[in-house]
């Protein structure tokens, strides 16, 4: 990947993340801290490694991308607008209001460009499982798409996570690549205080998957992990993406208390101020 793309990456991001915190502060409620960390790592995949058309949303050799841990969707929301699946302006006004097709989680029936509709933690892993089996079964090992499934550390508590992860081991689905949000927070406080997750590289190597550790604001690094990923043909890959959660805005940084609550006016313009010294 040249300079020249990281650049345009990085701006797209940053566009990213300001429509977040424009549509937090219109919405008056929301997750702040999650999907501002998470805007590098979904404008690499929808501007520049999935194969998608928002003219053709159920193209069938697509690939799936499934948000287990639905409520950092302003993230996936807004970066599914700027790649044209729906119009920015309306996200930014009408985010968690009543009807809109931008609900606080995932809904499909709302919004059909989605893959699927998602809210209760844990889910997500199992979902692109089946996923992933299936296309095996229609493609066999050439298989046509790739899945991938994108997962919160904090999820990691949830008890179905490891029973897909188990599954997927032993069915070594080399078409399936997660991606799970190290971000060490969850809204109660840190995840090695609540309930520790270390050492959660040998974790999932123990259940066969392909581990790699990326930081997740380096999109040289994480175009490096998918390439290492879509090298491995007989296991699953999870890519464990260090991040900072509210990465953009200083005062929102490395801050649990901002895993569940959205900015108000005078933080929100505060916020817009700080990322736009970056546009």
């Amino acid at each position: 990947m040249d300079e020249k793309k990281i650049k345009l990456l990085e701006k797209k991001a940053n566009e990213i993340r300001i429509a977040i915190i424009e549509a937090l502060v219109e919405a008056g409620s929301g997750h702040t801290a999650g999907p501002l960390g998470m805007a590098d790592i979904f404008t690499y995949l929808y501007f520049h490694e999935l194969r998608h058309d928002p003219k053709k949303p159920n193209w069938p050799t697509r690939d799936r991308l499934v948000l287990s841990n639905g409520h950092i969707c302003p993230v996936l929301y807004a970066t599914m607008c700027y790649a044209g699946y729906a119009d920015i302006e309306e996200y930014k006004k009408t985010l968690r209001k009543f009807g809109t097709k931008f609900q606080g989680h995932p809904h499909r029936e709302y919004f059909p460009a989605l893959e699927t509709s998602s809210g209760p933690l844990g889910s997500g892993l199992s979902q692109t499982v089946g996923m992933a089996l299936a296309e095996r079964i229609d493609s066999g090992k050439s298989h046509q798409k790739w899945i991938y499934a994108l997962l919160s550390d904090g999820e990691m508590d949830c008890g179905n996570t490891w029973e897909a992860a188990m599954l997927a081991g032993k069915e070594k689905l080399g078409n399936l690549i997660a991606i799970v949000d190290r971000n060490n927070i969850q809204i109660d406080g840190f995840t090695e205080d609540i309930m520790p997750l270390e050492p959660l590289s040998d974790k999932w190597q123990s259940f066969n998957w392909q581990v790699i550790e990326v930081n997740g604001h380096d999109f040289a690094d994480i175009h490096r992990a998918v390439g290492e990923a879509k090298a491995e043909f007989d296991k699953p890959s999870v890519i464990i993406a260090n991040t900072i959660p509210g990465k953009g805005v200083h005062d929102f940084e490395r801050k649990f208390e901002w895993h569940g609550k959205p900015p108000n006016k005078e933080e929100g313009a505060m916020a817009l101020r700080e990322l736009g010294t970056r546009c």
